[in-house]
């Protein structure tokens, strides 16, 4: 699916998405990353929902943004409080949704100048 923003220039928006990647200002991504309006960070570890760890928490807690946006592949799972400890121990919000759910939320909330950050697991459909 391509996305329509109306994005300030210079800030890091989802451009589109299907089974196989996730775009961020036209550039596809076929692994999983880390996204706030102004920082990409590619190749983020986790592959499957399954596979990640607090290591993967703790990544994201160190953007330091009130929001994060946790998309878990193709389908919406959750994780365990355990493993969000890493999250709610620094009072960040964690919304969990499937990935691309969590794409179009990201926009939404970057457009409106929110300090927001995607946590993307990038999954390929079987």
């Amino acid at each position: 699916m391509k996305l329509h923003s109306t994005v300030t220039p210079g800030l890091l928006a989802i451009t589109a998405y299907d089974a196989s990647h996730i775009a961020v200002n036209g550039r596809p991504l076929k692994r999983s990353f880390l996204l706030t309006p102004r920082r990409l960070i590619e190749d983020w570890p986790p592959e499957t929902f399954e596979s990640m760890t607090a290591a993967d928490m703790d990544a994201i807690a160190a953007l330091e943004c009130p929001i994060v946006l946790l998309g878990t592949g193709l389908r919406q799972r959750f994780p365990s409080p355990e493993l969000l400890r890493p999250l709610i121990e620094r009072r960040i919000g964690v919304e969990v949704m499937d990935s691309h759910a969590a794409c179009r939320t990201y926009n939404i909330l970057m457009a409106e100048g929110r300090d927001v950050a995607a946590a993307l697991i990038v999954e390929c459909a079987p």
